[in-house]
Order: structure tokens, then C-alpha cells, then sequence
């Protein structure tokens, strides 16, 4: 979309706690990740924590265990080369290892106005959107986004597994 990027929130449910050693390779691997997705092309934005690993000091809704991952792309195209075309993709399949299964959407994209950076609040409105709703202009999953296909050989499901 003209004048537009791409948001996402990605939320998920340790299975234990940031200095538990169940999750220590996911918490290691962290700031590395992250790291590569602010170096990419298409990138613009990223939720950051204020000393935790990532944004794991972001807790939704007051437990420490659900963390979010909320950033902003320039286009779907750059957001799935990230996802499936870099190291990322090594992390996304051994996310079982890591995060309960959810049992309902956990992920959710919107388009925002360039130089916005959404808050997590926002992101979480969008998230309950989908999940009320189902694809929308106003929030969405892969299968909204055309152009997208990588998700579709992937993986990518609607409970985190």
C-alpha cells in the first residue's frame, strides 16, 4: 500500500521464565535475531525492552511468560524474506521447543501510515480483531497478503505448535 508499511505482532507463551535453561537457547539467540532483522532490506521498526532479552519485559497482561515481538516492514515482501529466508527460520520451527501452543491466532498483521510505530496496545487491538473477526483490511494473517507464499510452504499455523 502506497504511503504505507506493514505491521506485525507475533505474541507466544514461554515455557518458562527468561533464566530458566528450558529456554536458554531461545533467550541466547535472542538479540542475535533480532539483530539480523534490523540489518535487513525493508526494515523499519522494532519494539525494544528496556533490559530484558528482547522485548521479554513487555508482559501482556501481566504475566511475564507471554511476550510480544512487534515490529514494522516496509512491505510483506521483506517481512517474509526475514521470516523464511534467514536464520530466523531455523528459530520458528524449534518454537514448540519454547512457547506453549496458544490454541488460537497469536499473530496478526495491519498496515500503518509510514512513521508510525504502533503500541503494543494497538497491536493487541489488532490481535483481538482477528481473532473476533478474521481477515480484514484492518487485521490479518498470510492468506490476506496475495504477494505472500512463503508462509504457505513453511509451516505457519494458526496455533503456535
Amino acid at each position: 500500500m502506497k504511503g504505507h508499511h506493514l505491521a506485525e505482532l507475533n505474541i507466544g507463551r514461554l515455557l518458562a521464565g527468561v533464566d530458566d535453561p528450558r529456554v536458554a537457547e531461545f533467550i541466547d539467540n535472542i538479540d542475535r535475531i533480532n539483530g539480523l532483522g534490523k540489518r535487513m532490506p525493508g526494515f523499519v521498526w522494532m519494539l525494544e525492552g528496556s533490559g530484558g532479552p528482547g522485548a521479554t519485559d513487555h508482559a501482556i497482561g501481566g504475566d511475564a511468560l507471554l511476550v510480544p515481538n512487534l515490529t514494522v516492514w516496509e512491505d510483506a515482501a521483506s517481512l517474509e524474506t526475514f521470516v523464511w529466508g534467514t536464520v530466523h527460520k531455523q528459530f520458528y520451527e524449534k518454537r514448540a521447543e519454547w512457547f506453549e501452543v496458544l490454541g488460537k491466532m497469536h499473530f496478526v498483521m495491519w498496515w500503518v501510515p509510514e512513521g508510525h510505530k504502533p503500541t503494543l496496545d494497538e497491536a493487541l487491538e489488532r490481535l483481538e480483531m482477528l481473532n473476533e473477526r478474521g481477515d480484514s483490511p484492518d487485521a490479518f494473517g498470510w492468506d490476506y497478503l496475495k504477494e505472500a507464499t512463503m508462509w504457505k510452504t513453511h509451516g505457519c499455523q494458526v496455533a503456535a505448535e
